[in-house]
């Protein structure tokens, strides 16, 4: 799939902007580095370059706030406009529903591309590693369906994931929900029977290889 390059109309960059959102154009990322002002450089001018793309809406999440369900959806409902969210990841009111919606307004053209820049996401992680793994998957879920279950007109949505050793190892650990669909043990997954995608499609980003004068040739390399 190569929605993005193929449609977007990106501007004029010389820097790692357009390298980055050329790895979106396939997957999720998860942005790592035990350094925390390359975590911050990273989210705030990525998420400044991807405000200027057309057709886009940019959902930055402060992960610092975020420490339970409540606070996600505090911050879930104010980045992303649609109906009442109820407190729960699924049903017809929860997470999933709303990250499903999207936005008209009259004379206006339905934005084509979501981003959620997710910053300090491994604060979450750390106070509720099972909720973490159930919102990751529903957006990841939600995403995949998006893009290989619907009929409705071409709607990507991507999810950037920045933070430091606790988001490393939950990477690492390859049974939580950046490399495997949660599984309520009745079967199948549920987001692999809807997408036929036998895992979520998220990478790693080395921000340490990202910003290192002396290793131009591994900017984009994925973290180990």
């Amino acid at each position: 799939m190569t929605a993005l390059t193929r449609q977007r109309g990106r501007p004029e960059t010389t820097d790692w902007h357009a390298g980055v959102v050329q790895l979106l154009d396939e997957s999720h990322l998860v942005a790592l580095s035990p350094s925390v002002p390359r975590q911050v450089r990273f989210a705030s001018s990525l998420s400044g370059f991807l405000h200027g793309m057309r057709d886009t809406e940019v959902c930055v999440l402060h992960g610092r706030a975020i420490r339970d369900l409540e606070t996600f959806c505090a911050q879930l409902e104010r980045v992303v406009p649609g109906p009442t969210l109820e407190r729960r990841v699924d049903g017809p009111c929860g997470v999933t529903a709303l990250i499903r919606h999207r936005e008209t307004w009259p004379g206006r053209p339905a934005a084509k591309f979501r981003f959620y820049v997710w910053n300090d996401a491994d604060t979450l992680l750390g106070h509720d590693e099972h909720l973490f793994g159930r919102l990751v998957d529903a957006l990841a879920g939600v995403a995949a369906e998006a893009e290989y279950a619907s009929d409705d007109l071409l709607f990507i949505q991507r999810v950037v994931f920045i933070g430091g050793a606790e988001l490393k190892r939950y990477w690492e650990c390859g049974d939580g929900q950046f490399r495997a669909w949660y599984n309520e043990g009745a079967g199948r997954p549920f987001w692999e029977l809807v997408s036929g995608l036998d895992a979520p499609p998220i990478q790693p980003l080395s921000l340490d290889a990202l910003f290192d004068p002396l290793a131009p040739n591994l900017r984009l390399a994925p973290s180990a």
